[in-house]
């Protein structure tokens, strides 16, 4: 039986914009809770990262029944819980936690959430090879959850190769040798069928474009995890290439979905959610 008062949050830097607070306190409402959902934006708080371990602690002490992690922090904050679920686990990072009896435990998401949404705007896409653009929590989480779907083969690109390489690494080892690492994107990009766009690129306080262009063709499809603004420069370059596309919005009410549920017991209302998202975002 889930509490009638619920305290939980939200950790990352910018933001500020986020529509997560509004999802959550509305979808609380309709299953008669009260629920105050608090910003808590690493922008704001001098030193950033290294005020993690605080504000996990500062959560615990005042009751937080949970957390959303954002970035910077999905893969940070893994050391500093208590318990991790096998999905958080596997993926190396952790975009949900929560608490009870003064534990944290990690859950992750971010890869059902963007299956979530994958599906319901493509459901007959070709992953016949797919290139992620991203190695990072969100990143990481995506390419298990797009393996999971039947992704034949996934190429990782990452400005910092190590990274994607060892991601790369943890990918085979769970899921099969269909992994590689480019490092340069224009040839990862070459015959692919797909591309999923997992960095922060795009967001309105980091305009821009992630890969040129010019890469994109009009046989492949495109997914945005940026969702703010709902309407990247990535997707305004693939609409008008004649890619289908996927914008980030699904993916953002994918995993609230799975976050509202694991704060509270209680089954969401997903295509609820997505309406009150998209009101969110027309209201902008």
């Amino acid at each position: 039986m889930a509490e009638t008062k619920l305290l939980v949050g939200l950790i990352g830097a910018g933001i500020q914009l986020s529509l997560t607070p509004a999802m959550q306190e509305e979808e609380a409402r309709h299953h008669g809770l009260r629920l105050h959902y608090q910003l808590i934006d690493l922008d704001r708080t001098p030193g950033s990262l290294a005020q993690l371990p605080a504000l996990l602690t500062a959560a615990r002490i005042m009751g937080f029944a949970g957390l959303n992690i954002t970035y910077p922090c999905k893969q940070a904050v893994v050391p500093l819980l208590d318990d991790l679920s096998p999905e958080a686990q596997a993926m190396g990072a952790v975009n949900t936690v929560v608490i009870r009896d003064g534990r944290l435990a990690g859950h992750n998401t971010d890869g059902s959430g963007w299956a979530w949404g994958f599906r319901r705007a493509l459901p007959d896409a070709d992953l016949g090879c797919v290139v992620l653009l991203g190695a990072g929590g969100a990143g990481s989480a995506i390419a298990h959850a797009v393996l999971g779907l039947g992704a034949a083969q996934l190429r990782v690109v990452d400005t910092d190769a190590a990274k994607a390489q060892a991601l790369a690494d943890t990918l085979n080892a769970r899921h099969g040798a269909r992994v590689v690492a480019p490092q340069d994107a224009a040839k990862a990009v070459e015959g692919a069928t797909g591309l999923i766009h997992a960095t922060p690129t795009g967001m309105a306080k980091l305009p821009g474009l992630p890969i040129p262009a010019a890469l994109l063709r009009p046989s492949m499809w495109v997914s945005e995890v940026v969702y703010f603004p709902i309407e990247t420069g990535l997707l305004k370059a693939a609409r008008a290439m004649g890619c289908r596309t996927v914008d980030g919005g699904t993916m953002a009410v994918g995993q609230a979905v799975g976050a509202f549920e694991l704060f509270t017991g209680l089954k969401a209302d997903a295509a609820r959610m997505e309406r009150h998202f998209r009101r969110l975002v027309a209201g902008r």
